[in-house]
């Protein structure tokens, strides 16, 4: 069995497969290590009515955009499953499924790359790690203080409102995941207790588009990490609430409280019996309005500006209003017995052991070249630009990586070795 490869890409996500597509177009010799099963996590770690929350045509993978016959609308979790197994199919990668990687590390005496999977090891001129960041669900320490008798339940794990007893639901954390499933729980009857977090919301539509139309034509897709006001944070934000369900709508929390959903502020602490909430609702429901607002603002500047025939939309204006916030919530006399923990993902690269991380374990790169030669990041939230981490920005980061590779790679011809000439392709 071959051992060594030039390229070995470690993870077979769209992220790993759109930097094979790239590679296999160069003639380079490499191969694909996947955990799991193509397409795994959207199967496994969605839940059933999960979809897109950008419109089907932003879905362009390198050599395979999206082929179906809604480009307007947005792909739920098996169609979406389709469409990543389809793209495999579509050009054959050398994937290996069922490897997981254990360790990486570099020889520093031979310059190679050794992997530890669970088959065996593989050695590699250069390596690309992409797996994405979410590694790891994120649980607090505050959820050992609930008794067994309560399910809990990290966002990945959940799958639809049947499968949960009956009783009432605590949902904690309101990015795009918590006010899905909160939504989700709500439109199938459940009594939903949801904890308000800072989260920025989205209006879906406005004045004629949807959003992301408009953010597409004002650019903010190609805005690259080095351009952004908060370059500093910005990729470790939480992505505004919206979704895609039922061919897309907004999401406002204030409807739900106004249809029967109990809404607190940022969970505080579990004490005895007790859920104790920070009173900060009011103040997280302003400002995620604020930001739709913002982001309404720009719009009609997009359109004064350029002169755009669009229709007008009146002013915003809150449904609802916390008149008192709850700081305090029995949970046993409540009937809650369940709780979804919303509150995301950390990153888990401690595997690979090449000095590359920061104080906080995230690699440093510049668009996903490290400083260690040969070692490549791809598929990382704002890895060069807000579409980074998405189906619409893969490809533009895989063919600059697959630039890089080819700079630093000999190809073997009859009789010769030819050195690729880095200055050929402007690096």
């Amino acid at each position: 069995m071959k051992r060594h490869y030039s390229v070995i890409v470690v993870g077979g996500g769209q992220a790993g497969l759109s930097i094979s597509y790239c590679l296999k177009n160069k003639s380079i010799d490499h191969i694909v290590l996947e955990k799991n099963q193509i397409g795994y996590s959207w199967q496994e770690k969605r839940w059933d009515t999960f979809c897109l929350v950008t419109p089907n045509w932003q879905c362009t993978l390198p050599g395979y955009h999206y082929p179906g016959e809604d480009p307007e609308g947005f792909m739920i979790k098996d169609e979406i499953v389709e469409y990543i197994k389809d793209y495999a199919k579509s050009f054959n990668p050398p994937i290996k499924e069922g490897i997981e990687v254990l360790q990486v590390r570099k020889n520093k005496y031979q310059g190679l790359f050794e992997l530890t999977t669970s088959i065996g090891n593989y050695t590699a001129d250069q390596v690309v790690i992409a797996t994405g960041s979410y590694h790891q669900a994120k649980v607090p320490r505050m959820a050992e203080k609930l008794p067994e008798d309560i399910v809990q339940l990290h966002s990945s794990e959940y799958k639809n409102p049947h499968s949960l007893s009956d009783g009432e639901i605590l949902v904690v954390g309101t990015g795009q995941s918590g006010c899905q499933i909160a939504e989700d729980l709500h439109l199938a009857g459940k009594k939903v207790h949801l904890c308000v977090g800072g989260a920025p919301r989205s209006a879906r539509r406005y004045r004629g588009k949807d959003v992301v139309d408009w953010l597409d034509q004002l650019g903010y897709y190609d805005l690259t990490i080095d351009e952004h006001s908060d370059r500093e944070n910005v990729r470790t934000k939480t992505n505004h609430y919206v979704t895609g369900r039922n061919g897309g709508h907004e999401i406002d929390l204030r409807t739900f409280a106004l249809e029967g959903m109990q809404l607190y502020g940022s969970l505080k602490d579990i004490r005895g019996y007790s859920l104790r909430f920070k009173p900060n609702l009011k103040q997280n429901l302003d400002r995620a309005d604020d930001v739709a607002a913002s982001i309404k603002k720009t719009i009609d500047e997009f359109i004064a500006k350029n002169d755009i025939s669009a229709p007008t939309e009146a002013p915003y204006q809150p449904v609802w209003q916390p008149e008192t916030e709850i700081l305090e919530l029995d949970y046993r006399q409540a009937n809650i017995n369940t709780v979804i923990w919303c509150i995301g993902y950390q990153t888990d690269f401690s595997w690979i052991e090449v000095p590359v991380f920061d104080g906080k374990g995230y690699p440093s790169h510049d668009r996903g070249v490290t400083s260690v030669t040969g070692l490549y990041f791809l598929g990382l939230p704002w890895l060069y630009t807000w579409g980074s981490g998405r189906f619409s920005g893969i490809a533009r980061d895989a063919e600059y990586i697959c630039d890089r590779i080819v700079a630093k790679t000999k190809y073997a011809y009859p009789g010769t070795l030819l050195a690729v000439n880095e200055a050929a392709i402007g690096s």
